[in-house]
Parts: structure tokens; C-alpha cells; sequence
């Protein structure tokens, strides 16, 4: 082995590799696209939001990202829409090293933080709707990206999951509050996490690796959207206390997690489910 090899600057270096990330412009995916674009990768931002606009607006002002910068506004809920425009990056983008599985629904559509997102009362539709950015769309982009990773012999496939695919919620954290983690979403996450474990399993042969993420409490109290509540001092108090560390996390504590399964320094990991979410789980 070449020593150079062991530095850390070439084990996370991303120059020359192409990466498709969905949810570029949310809470966490902004911070994963711009980790990415710092260590070199070219990003394939797929959105459709008026954020993901304001998003690729201001990716726009800066020169030096303007050939490492390429966004496709595509309504990932339309699948026909979906498939079409990821056959056309196949085509028009070529290779894609790294695909990251980020996007997912969190508002009354999927039943957060409403009343009708119960387990006694969820719908078919809301439960539908996780699963589409638990399971659907990432196999839509595993079978759009697979065929040439594995005529290359290489690729790294990042599913972001939760914490909650692994462990329940735990109900005293949200009693007395406006907040609701509907059943769905732990479905479609849990699933996420056996997609992970096939593919790693199927395509490992191949040379491709297949690893999901899974974030603990990440609340998005920089922003408010229409579907958003705020999260008051007394619930993010609760959040901090079940955590060992004490702290809720923040965007960046991400870029570490990913840069790492994203490239070289994990070239023999797959099938793991990484999770980040400051030893919530182990207790």
C-alpha cells in the first residue's frame, strides 16, 4: 500500500467523484451537499421546493462551484417524473460514484405533529407517503445508478435513516406536546435499514456499498416552515436530557458520518447502520 494512501487528505478525498443527494436544500441536506462540495465531489442536487430554489440560487453566486454544482428540479413524489429524470442523468451526467437516499416528507402529509398521524388513526396515504422516502424513491435511484457502479466495480449508496428505525420513540418525550412521531415513519426508516443490508448483501460482489446513517434528534430550530411547529425550550430540554451527550445535534455533526462512507476511508464497511445521535440509543 502506498503510504500516501493512509493520509487523510487523500482517505476523504472526494475530487473527481459525482454524488446525487436528495433533500439537498433541507435542514440536514444542505450541510451534507456543502461537506460534499468542500472535499471535491460534484453534487446532483435533486429537489423541487421553493427552498431547493433559494438553495441552488445562492449556490449560483459562487463561481468556483459552477461546474462542481448541478441541480435537477424534479418533484420526487411524481415517480414517473422520477425515473424519467434519472434516466437522464444516467445519460447526460455519466458516471455517479455516490448516491445519498436523504429526502423525506416530515410535515402533515406524512402525519407529524397531527392529531390524524396516530397510530389509531393513520391513514393509508400518510403511511404511503413515508414509505415513498423510506423505500421507493431509493430503490428508484439504486436501480437508475446500480447498472454502471457495478459495471465499474465501485460505488458508495448512503441511506439517511433515524435513529428511530432502530428503537421506538419514547412516549413520555411527547406527552403534553404538539409533537407526534407518526408509526410510518419508523416503518419506512426500519425499512430503509433492511434496503441497506440487501443491497450491501446483493450488489457487495459488484464492488458497491450500501451504508445508511441514522440521526438522532436533529430539531430544525433555525427555520419555521408551514408545516414546522415550534419546538419550545421545555420539549428541547427533553430532547437534551435523553441524549449522553447532553445536546441536541446539529447539521455538521453529520458531515463527519458521511464524508467517511462517502469515500476511500470506508472502502471495506457496508451493510452498517452508522448511528449519530450523541448515545441516545445506547441507554
Amino acid at each position: 500500500m502506498n503510504p500516501c494512501t493512509l493520509e487523510a487528505s487523500a482517505l476523504f478525498d472526494l475530487a473527481g467523484k459525482k454524488a446525487l443527494i436528495t433533500g439537498a436544500s433541507g435542514f440536514l441536506g444542505r450541510t451534507m451537499a456543502q461537506t460534499l462540495l468542500a472535499n471535491g465531489a460534484t453534487v446532483i442536487a435533486l429537489g423541487a421546493s421553493k427552498r431547493f430554489e433559494a438553495f441552488c440560487e445562492e449556490m449560483g453566486k459562487a463561481p468556483e462551484l459552477a461546474d462542481r454544482f448541478v441541480p435537477y428540479r424534479v418533484n420526487l413524489e411524481d415517480t414517473g417524473v422520477l425515473i424519467s429524470t434519472l434516466q437522464h442523468i444516467v445519460a447526460v451526467e455519466g458516471y455517479v460514484e455516490i448516491a445519498i437516499n436523504n429526502a423525506h416528507s416530515l410535515g402533515a402529509k406524512t402525519g407529524f405533529n397531527q392529531v390524524d398521524g396516530m397510530l389509531e388513526k393513520a391513514t393509508v396515504a400518510q403511511i404511503e407517503a413515508n414509505l415513498a422516502g423510506g423505500v421507493i424513491w431509493p430503490i428508484l435511484i439504486a436501480q437508475a445508478l446500480g447498472q454502471q457502479m457495478r459495471e465499474r466495480s465501485c460505488g458508495s449508496i448512503i441511506n439517511i435513516a433515524s435513529m428511530y428505525g432502530a428503537v421506538a420513540p419514547n412516549p413520555p418525550l411527547y406527552e403534553d406536546t404538539p409533537f407526534l412521531n407518526p408509526p410510518g415513519y419508523s416503518v419506512a426508516k426500519a425499512g430503509m435499514l433492511a434496503l441497506t443490508r440487501y443491497i450491501a448483501s446483493f450488489w457487495g460482489p459488484y464492488g458497491i456499498r450500501c451504508n445508511a446513517i441514522l440521526p438522532g434528534a436533529f430539531p430544525n430550530v433555525e427555520t419555521k416552515t408551514e408545516n414546522s411547529v415550534d419546538q419550545g425550550d421545555f420539549f428541547l430540554d427533553r430532547l437534551t436530557q435523553r441524549a449522553c451527550l447532553r445536546r441536541v445535534g446539529r447539521p455538521a455533526d453529520l458531515a463527519g458520518a458521511l464524508l467517511f462512507l462517502a469515500s476511500d476511508a470506508s472502502t471495506f464497511v457496508t451493510g452498517q447502520a452508522l448511528h449519530v445521535d450523541g448515545g441516545w440509543t445506547i441507554t
